[in-house]
C-alpha cells in the first residue's frame, strides 16, 4: 500500500540540478510559521530492503531490524522516556531487596491480548512472562536466541537451559512455564496473576533496565496452544497475538507494512497515529527521493545530496537540513578470524593475516578515517570520531564520569584519534616479515560485502577501501563483493567476508551488555559466534588472547558490590581488547536528515507512540531550537 501526501510545493529549476543524483526533478517545501503545531495523523516511514524483518516473534531475535517493528506490537514491563529514564509500562511499579538480588514487579490488570483485528484473545498476566522465559531457555524451542542475559542474571536459568538439551525434541516442546520443573529450577515466582518475582544469580541494581528488552518480552501460552511450537516460531502478522500499541494489518515482504492502533491498548493517555505505513526502499538515494516527493516523512540525507544541498544556499531544501538525535550505537571494523571461501574451504591466507597481531595493529593505528567520516557528515566529520565499542550515556561512575570518557583516558586518546603513521608503519614491516615466513603473499586480499545495487553502500565501501589500502603500498587489496538478499544468510553465517562493518546497541544499562558479545565460550555472544568466529580460532596465541579477555570480563562482571570497581574493571577489559586490535572502532552515528518528526521528543526507539510531528518539514533553525530545549530539559 502506498500513500502519497504531498506538502505544498514550488517547482524550481535549481532543484532539477541539485537532485540529479536522485534521478529527476523534485519539489521544494513551503514551510509556514505554525507548521510545527500541525501533527501528522498518518505517518509514513521507511526501511531499506537489506533490513527487512526476519521474524514476528520478539523472543526469537536480537536483530535491530526485527526489534524496530516488534516494539510496536509487544508491550514490555518497563519503558523509557525521551531522556532515557525508566518508567512504568505493563509493570506499574517495581522494587528490589537491599542486595538487588530479588526483584518484584507489580503489573497492571487491564492489559489484554488481541488478534490482528483487535479482537480479544486473552488477558495479559504474569504467567506470560514465565511462559516467555521458559520458551527462551528451552533449547528445543528457541535454540540459543536471547539466552545470554537470562543465563547471566537469573538463578537456575543456565541449569534449565542445559536440562532442556537432555530432552527429546518432543519432550522439550511439550514443556510450559507453569511446569513444576521449570518453576523449581529457575528463579521466577508468580504468586498471583499480576505479580512477578525474579531471583537473581548476583546483585544487579540495573535489572529493571533489562525489563525493556526482548529477553523479557511476554509470550502467551494461549497462543502457543493455538498455533503450536512450529506455528509460533513461524507466526505471521495475521495469526499472532498483540498487546502493544499497534497491530500489523498489512505486511508485504519486500514492500509495505501498515500498522493500525490497537483498540484495546492500555495506555489511554498516549497519542498514536491513525496509521503507520513503512515503505521498503532499495537504498538511501531512493529514500531521499521519496521524502522530497512527499511520500515518506523523514530521511537520512545521503552524502552526495548533502554536499549538493549544503553547498547551494538557494537550493530549496537548504534550510531543511537538520541533525537529528543520534542513536547510541558505534560502528566497528570486525575481523573474521575463521573466513571461508566461496566453496566453504578455510581461507588460509586471510586467516593467517587476521591472526597476526602486527597486521591488525597496522590497521588499527594506520587508518586515517577523516574521509570515511566525511562520507557520512562532511560538514563536521569529527563528530563521528569514536574509539570504543561502548557508547556514551549508558553508565556513569559515582563522580559523574561517563564510562566512555574513562575508557578514552585509559586508552590515551582523549586529545584526538589513535592514528599514528609512524607506529603503523612499524607494524606493517613486522607483519610483512612474520606473515611472509608463514607463506602469506602480499597484498593480502580483504573481501568486503555490500548489498547488490546499493549505490550508497558502494560509495561508503569505496572510501573505506581506499582508506585501508592507503596504509601501505601493495599491503592490502580491498575487494568489494556483493550479496543479493540477506547479509546474515549469505555473508555472516557462511563467514565469507574478511571484515564486516557492524554495530551494537545496548539492551540494558550495564557495560556487560556490550562486553558479553565479545567473549569466547558463550552460546550467545553474537560477535564471537556470528561475526568474528572467535569461538573457532585455532591459532594458539590468538586463542590465548581471547581467553584472557574473556576471563577479564568474567571477573569484572562478578564485581557487584561496588559499581565504580565494576566499571573500572570493565574499562580495563575493553581497553585490553583494543590493545590487541581485536576490533577497530570506525565511527559514531552522526547523520544529517530531513524530517517531519521531532526525534528529541520521543524515546530513542522505533515505537511510534506519543511522537511529535509536523505536517511540513522542520527547518534547520527549528531543529537547533529543539535540541537546545532538549538539552535544557524543556522537552
Amino acid at each position: 500500500m502506498k500513500q502519497k501526501r504531498m506538502v505544498t510545493m514550488i517547482l524550481t529549476a535549481a532543484m532539477v540540478l541539485s537532485l540529479a543524483a536522485c534521478g529527476g526533478t523534485q519539489e521544494s517545501p513551503n514551510h509556514t510559521d505554525d507548521a510545527a503545531s500541525k501533527q501528522i495523523t498518518d505517518f509514513v516511514d521507511w526501511i531499506l530492503a537489506a533490513n527487512e524483518s526476519t521474524t514476528f516473534l520478539m523472543v526469537h531475535t536480537q536483530l535491530s531490524r526485527d526489534l524496530r517493528l516488534m516494539g510496536n506490537i509487544y508491550s514490555s514491563l518497563v519503558a523509557r522516556d525521551n531522556h532515557s529514564n525508566y518508567i512504568p509500562n505493563v509493570a506499574k511499579e517495581w522494587s528490589h531487596d537491599e542486595t538487588s538480588e530479588t526483584w518484584t514487579f507489580k503489573l497492571r490488570d487491564d492489559v489484554t491480548w488481541v488478534d490482528v483485528n483487535g479482537e480479544y484473545k486473552g488477558d495479559c498476566t504474569a504467567w506470560d512472562w514465565a511462559t516467555s522465559m521458559e520458551w527462551i531457555l528451552n533449547y528445543h524451542k528457541n535454540g540459543a536466541e536471547n539466552t545470554s542475559m537470562l543465563i547471566e542474571l537469573i538463578t537456575g536459568a543456565g541449569e534449565y537451559y542445559e536440562y532442556t538439551k537432555t530432552l527429546t525434541e518432543e519432550e522439550g516442546r511439550a514443556t510450559k512455564g507453569s511446569d513444576k520443573k521449570f518453576l523449581d529450577t529457575v528463579g521466577i515466582e508468580i504468586p498471583d496473576d499480576y505479580t512477578i518475582i525474579y531471583h537473581l544469580a548476583k546483585p544487579a541494581p540495573y535489572f529493571h533496565t533489562v525489563a525493556v528488552g526482548a529477553c523479557m518480552c511476554p509470550l502467551p501460552q494461549g497462543q502457543i496452544d493455538e498455533l503450536g511450537v512450529d506455528g509460533t516460531l513461524a507466526q505471521t502478522n495475521e495469526n499472532m497475538w498483540y498487546n502493544g500499541p499497534y497491530t500489523i494489518t498489512e505486511f508485504i515482504k519486500g514492500n509495505s507494512k501498515v500498522l493500525k492502533p490497537n483498540p484495546a491498548y492500555f495506555d489511554k493517555d498516549c497519542t498514536l497515529f491513525d496509521s503507520v505505513t513503512i515503505l521498503v526502499a532499495e537504498d538511501n538515494n531512493r529514500v531521499n527521493e521519496l521524502f522530497m516527493n512527499g511520500e515518506v516523512d523523514r530521511c537520512e540525507v545521503t552524502a552526495a545530496n548533502l554536499r549538493t544541498i549544503w553547498g547551494n544556499e538557494s537550493d530549496p531544501w537548504h534550510d531543511y537540513l537538520v541533525q537529528t538525535r543520534p542513536t547510541y550505537t558505534n560502528y566497528q571494523l570486525v575481523f573474521n578470524f575463521g573466513k571461508r571461501d566461496a566453496n566453504g574451504e578455510m581461507d588460509e591466507q586471510w586467516n593467517k593475516a587476521a591472526a597476526n597481531e602486527a597486521f591488525r595493529q597496522s590497521i588499527y593505528y594506520g587508518l586515517d578515517l577523516k574521509e570515511y567520516w566525511a562520507a557520512f557528515d562532511f560538514i563536521n566529520p569529527e563528530s563521528n570520531w569514536t574509539e570504543t565499542f561502548m557508547t556514551r550515556e549508558l553508565v556513569n561512575f559515582s563522580d559523574g564520569t561517563d564510562y566512555v570518557d574513562r575508557l578514552m583516558e585509559v586508552l590515551g586518546f582523549v586529545d584526538g584519534p589513535r592514528q599514528n603513521d609512524e607506529l603503523a608503519q612499524q607494524y606493517v614491516e613486522q607483519a610483512k616479515r612474520e606473515l611472509s615466513a608463514q607463506g602469506v603473499t602480499f597484498p593480502v586480499k580483504m573481501e568486503f560485502y555490500i548489498k547488490s545495487g546499493d549505490q550508497v553502500e558502494l560509495d561508503n565501501a569505496t572510501v573505506l577501501g581506499q582508506t585501508i589500502e592507503s596504509i601501505a603500498e601493495d599491503y592490502i587489496d580491498f575487494e568489494i563483493k556483493t550479496y543479493m538478499t540477506s547479509l546474515s544468510q549469505e555473508v555472516r553465517t557462511p563467514g565469507v567476508a574478511s571484515v564486516l562493518v557492524e554495530r551494537w546497541g545496548a539492551d540494558y544499562s550495564d557495560p556487560e551488555n556490550f562486553l558479553n558479545q565479545l567473549v569466547t565460550g558463550s552460546d550467545s555472544a553474537i560477535y564471537s559466534i556470528l561475526l568474528n568466529k572467535a569461538n573457532d580460532i585455532t591459532d594458539p596465541e590468538l586463542k590465548g588472547v581471547f581467553n584472557e579477555f574473556s576471563q577479564m570480563v568474567a571477573e569484572a562482571n562478578a564485581i557487584t558490590g561496588d559499581t565504580d570497581e565494576r566499571y573500572e574493571a570493565q574499562v580495563q577489559a575493553e581497553a585490553f581488547y583494543y590493545s590487541h586490535a581485536l576490533m577497530v572502532p570506525l565511527r559514531g552515528n552522526s547523520l544529517w536528515s530531513m524530517t517531519k518528526e521531532n526525534s528529541y521528543a520521543r524515546p530513542n526507539t522505533y515505537t511510534y507512540k506519543s511522537w511529535e510531528t509536523s505536517t511540513e518539514p522542520y527547518t534547520t533553525e527549528q531543529y537547533i531550537q529543539i535540541k537546545n530545549d532538549f538539552d535544557a530539559g524543556k522537552i
